[in-house]
């Protein structure tokens, strides 16, 4: 909720500057003499000076009115507005590889050589950060998967999660494809959510888990979720480092890129979703750009207001004080005729 105060008629404050004028022209010219007389200079002795000058203190209280009518017309407000957002419900589960060959140097980013996991972060937090009201959660997986982040609409702490993606924390040398499209399947099975989306990156074939990849998206599937499936990584060999016990690279070697393209396609086939090769960083976040595009989140914003008026605590001091002028002019400050 938001507030702030505002006059809806600002113009009147420009007539603010004719009560000065008003009052000048007033006492230049005001009403005809009603007695003639040719002068009482030779009685001033004998008159009693009064201690105030009622005319001063009637035009006073007359243009005071008169300013206090001006600010009423003006319309002080204090407008309260709040913004009610209703969204189609998009609930959607990252499955991200973080086996050892993640480490494989064969994208490019800014003319220099990167990991496909680094480039995985940058891209994963672009998609998040464009989907601000979508829930999103987050599975890891090498030879098991892990859920790094259940659906949330904490952006913030997801992308933090995001940031600390890295290979190497991972039990096993293997790819478990199979056991993250189940795990995220089950994050995604009692949301209430309209569309139920897993988005799959993976650069390997399936060769650990207890469920296939297939078995595991048919049961995907059966519960209504939609699968996307991304394979990382160039189309023939990659540069990878190897390290030593304490984790230093010492060298590098040269390893294939063994992408199981035909069943990550019967994957989002089965999904009824889509297949997509990314082998460069620019592919990959056009991948990534044209799921957000697919998978829109349909919303209506209502917008409510309301609005304090003020013009009273203006407008009764004014009729007090015009009431006021009026009583005095008509009793103690009565002049003839």
């Amino acid at each position: 909720m938001t507030s702030h105060f505002h006059y809806a008629h600002p113009w009147v404050f420009a007539l603010f500057l004719l009560l000065p004028a008003l009052a000048y022209l007033r006492g230049h010219w005001g009403k005809a003499a009603a007695i003639q007389y040719s002068g009482l200079s030779l009685f001033g002795p004998l008159i009693r000076r009064r201690k105030v000058q009622p005319g001063g203190w009637l035009s006073a209280l007359r243009y005071l009115a008169l300013a206090c009518f001006l600010l009423a017309l003006a319309r002080p407000q204090q407008i309260s507005s709040t913004s009610q957002v209703q969204e189609s419900g998009i609930d959607m589960m990252l499955a991200i590889d973080l086996s050892p060959s993640m480490e494989a140097l064969d994208y490019h980013k800014n003319g220099e050589e990167v990991s496909r996991v680094e480039v995985v972060r940058d891209t994963v937090a672009d998609f998040i950060k464009d989907r601000p009201n979508d829930r999103i959660g987050m599975v890891a997986f090498s030879g098991e998967a892990f859920l790094m982040s259940p659906l949330t609409l904490d952006h913030d702490w997801l992308l933090q999660n995001v940031s600390r993606l890295q290979t190497g924390s991972w039990i096993g040398d293997a790819t478990a494809i199979g056991s993250a499209i189940a795990t995220s399947a089950n994050r995604l099975r009692n949301q209430p959510g309209k569309s139920k989306i897993i988005v799959l990156l993976t650069d390997g074939a399936n060769n650990a888990g207890k469920i296939t990849p297939l078995a595991a998206a048919q049961a995907a599937h059966a519960l209504g979720i939609k699968i996307y499936a991304i394979g990382a990584g160039s189309s023939d060999v990659a540069k990878f480092p190897r390290r030593d016990s304490l984790g230093r690279i010492v060298d590098y070697v040269t390893i294939p890129v063994d992408i199981d393209e035909g069943a990550l396609q019967q994957i989002a086939d089965i999904g009824n979703g889509k297949f997509f090769r990314a082998a460069d960083y620019d592919t990959l976040k056009k991948v990534y750009q044209e799921i957000n595009k697919l998978e829109t989140t349909k919303s209506t914003v209502k917008h409510f207001e309301h609005i304090k008026e003020y013009f009273m605590w203006a407008l009764y001091p004014g009729l007090l004080f015009l009431g006021l002028e009026i009583i005095l002019a008509h009793t103690r400050w009565r002049r003839l005729p």
